[in-house]
């Protein structure tokens, strides 16, 4: 089973690579499915013909579908949404208000990729080829197992054992409902999917992330953000793929200034990603739609090169040979952005906007961080026994 997974900035052609990647595959003989989990679905656009929420035979090995959140809502998690909205409605009546609280940041699109769990574990498909929403809402997308994991345990904490001996009384006395066992069962579901949700996406061995860009310096930017992000969650990126690159002969005078500017950011793309398989797709004369041209291109793309294989590998963290020092990459950080503090067992690591928490692995376990330094893409943090640092 091999899961890829397309991400990169708005307009930067996620659905054409993920569906040109999606034909090559199916053309070899392999059982491709392709999915898409960005709110305003084009898949159907990209093959010119309708899809919906259930699989859609697109041709020979390859199916489609656009996943419906309200539909995957719904059947992830109803008891529990059926509690929320009582306790919400004790002090007045229900109506749209209560359902628009019921939606929670994120929600939507984490109950998407339980549809890339399901299809995963119905052993149906050789490869899952995933078309995500814009690069902010991919990585929310992405990091809403390990975060919604922790809050469930945290908010409800409340045993099954425990509602049963007190919770008529305090029913009663404080004139909230208790949870039931169905409850409790919607919980234990939830928690149970959101933990083989994270054990299949940090499998690199099955799950690759390849960034799609253009050799615009403000896509480039974000590309390099995208990857920094993803590699603080231990997600394996393979691959970038550069898109809408000009060709020379049509940019002669009048465009020679683009073309200078495109060169520009080519060798920004070749000076970033330099470990990393780069694959070039020049703008074509008509646009990428229709099963025909998809081929083409999937064809044009991976020629000599199988994508259906993991193309790059990177170890995100490593240990000295004294055990002293844990270094985690972070390729294109800026030193003067990153956060990071130590409590009780667990470290916690901040880019930017983003933080990952994690628990202090276990040779370091008793041991304090002294000190750490940003060296070549990688922030080394040295341990030792001491006060907290």
């Amino acid at each position: 089973m091999r899961v890829i997974i397309y991400t990169g900035k708005g307009g930067v052609g996620k659905t054409s690579m993920a569906a040109a990647t999606a034909c090559r595959i199916a053309q070899s003989g392999k059982k491709v499915m392709i999915m898409s989990t960005d709110q305003a679905h084009s898949l159907g656009d990209a093959f010119d013909m309708k899809i919906g929420k259930e699989p859609t035979r697109v041709t020979d090995n390859l199916d489609a579908l656009e996943t419906d959140t309200v539909f995957e809502s719904e059947k992830s998690w109803g008891n529990l949404k059926d509690y929320f909205k009582r306790l919400l409605t004790l002090k007045g009546g229900s109506g749209i208000e209560t359902e628009e609280l019921l939606v929670f940041p994120g929600l939507e699109e984490l109950f998407s990729m339980f549809k890339i769990l399901e299809l995963c574990e119905s052993g149906k498909y050789d490869t899952i080829i995933v078309d995500c929403a814009p690069t902010g809402e991919t990585l929310a997308l992405l990091r809403y197992p390990e975060r919604f994991s922790d809050l469930i345990g945290k908010v409800l904490p409340v045993k099954k054992a425990g509602v049963k001996t007190v919770g008529p009384a305090v029913e009663a006395v404080t004139k909230i409902p208790m949870p039931g066992e169905d409850v409790f069962d919607d919980i234990e579901r939830l928690m149970n999917k959101m933990q083989r949700l994270q054990d299949l996406m940090l499998n690199r061995d099955v799950v690759s992330l390849r960034v799609v860009t253009t050799p615009e310096k403000i896509v480039i930017n974000e590309a390099k953000r995208n990857f920094t992000c993803l590699c603080l969650y231990r997600y394996n990126v393979d691959a970038v793929i550069v898109n809408h690159i000009y060709p020379d002969r049509a940019m002669e005078g009048y465009f020679g200034k683009w073309l200078r500017l495109q060169k520009e950011g080519l060798n920004e793309i070749k000076e970033c990603f330099s470990e990393i398989p780069r694959f070039y797709v020049e703008l074509q004369p008509g646009e990428i739609r229709t099963l025909e041209v998809l081929k083409k291109i999937g064809m044009m793309i991976f020629d000599g090169c199988d994508p259906d294989e993991v193309l790059f590998r990177q170890d995100v963290y490593r240990t000295d040979a004294e055990g002293k020092t844990l270094s985690i990459w972070l390729p294109f950080a800026d030193k003067e952005e990153l956060i990071l503090e130590q409590e009780k067992g667990e470290i916690s690591v901040g880019v930017k906007n983003e933080r990952r928490r994690f628990p202090v692995p276990a040779g370091f376990n008793g041991m304090y961080i002294l000190g750490a330094s940003f060296e070549n893409g990688y922030l080394n943090i040295r341990f030792g026994d001491g006060p907290e640092g």
